[in-house]
């Protein structure tokens, strides 16, 4: 048995994979600690997986600041959270390994600076757990942070590394704060996050599948690829009976959300009630803060805080969301077409891959009003060529790989254990 921490950093999006790997990595007998934000407590004990909360938490203040899923601000935003965090995940985990021991390997994704501070300290391997891949960085691909991003495609190759070698906001935003906590913990600091601790020399797990994002010649040479992990609490979660009912009694309703960790996304659901008033749609709005839905909500929509996906999905017409990559992965799983809002990070990568799979569409949030959204929307409802290919998909996501393999690679990075290098196409 092996003595594994997770450390997930960000909103649910960023936490339901690591939920997911301990829900694995307990199947085959490991001890498994994943240390994150207290709001993410009752997931990790429903679904089985020991829990450890970060002493200072300002996750609610993050997820309260109106900047969170603004184009620009958004980067501030969350580089100086994670940046902010560095120290309080390092002393979560020595707190542990004083408790516990030191653990055999920690898992965690590049935005957990303490986890990197913790291994150059303490020489406890460590894989970077990269769930989307827009931080799989590539000169031959390079991913879609914002919009403008798309013409650095039209450059020869040489340009595109010479402007992704550039200044990067991780530096800007998150550097000092991690300077700081290896000064206090007397460890060397990097001089650029974005160059010396973007990708753990240990080993680096993607989350997402090779038809999803192609593998690229200059990703990591000891990255293992693997699939969506898909996970939603489903095993624990239930449909509300309320909503349950209100899908059993009519059409097929189309689904809407902003992302559960959006709490200023008012704009974004007063656009969806006209979009399906307008067209007498039956809708369900899904949102952890109800009080920024209109006010007042027509029989034909029901709003809820929480629902499975994998659960909901199959009973809806199409899905109008902001993008995160969890959502992303439940409706190619279930094969339901999607219009696409990004508002800040991965979101616009996302869009833009599920557009070039021709299984969704994609609309920025300056443009989502009724007169732009609302013929893409029944494109989505009525286009067979989408709704084919979305169908394609699940069929494809049917055929799950075997997680027995990804559990001996991830044991073989394991302290005290002879590794090898291996490659992206394992």
């Amino acid at each position: 048995m092996k003595k594994i921490l997770l450390l997930p950093h960000g909103t649910s999006g960023d936490v339901f994979p690591f939920i997911w790997l301990g829900r694995l990595l307990k199947q085959h007998g490991h001890g498994v600690t994943l240390i994150a934000a207290r709001a993410f407590e009752s997931a990790c004990v429903r679904a089985g997986v020991d829990f450890m909360p970060l002493a200072r938490d300002d996750f609610d203040e993050m997820l309260s600041h109106p900047g969170l899923f603004k184009i620009i601000e958004a980067t501030q935003v969350a580089h100086g959270y994670a940046g902010r965090a560095t120290g309080d995940y390092a002393a979560a985990i020595e707190l542990w390994m004083a408790r516990n021991g030191q653990p055999d390997l920690m898992l965690a994704p590049m935005t957990c600076f303490g986890a990197r501070l913790i291994r150059e300290k303490h020489g406890i391997p460590l894989v970077t757990v990269h769930a989307y891949p827009l931080l799989v960085n590539s000169a031959h691909a390079p991913p879609l942070f914002i919009p403008a991003f798309r013409w650095l495609r039209w450059l020869p190759l040489a340009l595109r590394r010479l402007v992704l070698s550039g200044p990067n906001p991780f530096d800007r935003y998150a550097h000092p704060h991690v300077q700081k906590a290896c000064d206090d913990h007397g460890v060397p600091a990097p001089q650029s996050l974005r160059w010396e601790w973007w990708d753990s020399p240990d080993g680096v797990l993607a989350l997402f599948p090779s038809w999803y994002a192609p593998p690229q010649p200059d990703w990591p040479r000891n990255l293992l690829q693997w699939d969506y992990p898909l996970e939603d609490l489903s095993q624990e979660e239930t449909l509300p009976p309320a909503l349950k009912t209100f899908l059993e009694t009519g059409d097929k309703p189309v689904l809407f959300t902003a992302g559960t960790g959006h709490r200023h996304a008012r704009d974004f659901f007063e656009t969806a009630l006209q979009l399906v008033t307008q067209n007498q749609f039956r809708a369900v709005f899904v949102t952890r803060d109800l009080n920024q839905l209109p006010a007042s909500l027509p029989a034909s929509v029901q709003a809820v805080e929480y629902a499975p996906f994998s659960q909901l999905l199959p009973h809806v017409a199409a899905f109008v969301h902001h993008g995160g990559m969890g959502t992303v992965a439940q409706c190619l799983a279930a094969g339901v077409p999607q219009l696409i809002v990004p508002m800040a990070h991965d979101q616009f990568d996302n869009a833009d891959r599920v557009e070039r799979l021709g299984v969704g569409l994609n609309l920025g949030t300056r443009g989502f009003n009724l007169k732009r959204a609302m013929p893409l929307l029944k494109r989505c409802l009525e286009d067979s060529g989408i709704r084919q290919r979305a169908a394609a998909c699940a069929e494809r996501m049917r055929q799950r790989p075997d997680t027995e393999k990804l559990e001996r690679w991830l044991v073989q990075r394991c302290k005290g254990t002879e590794t090898q290098s291996q490659s992206i196409n394992e």
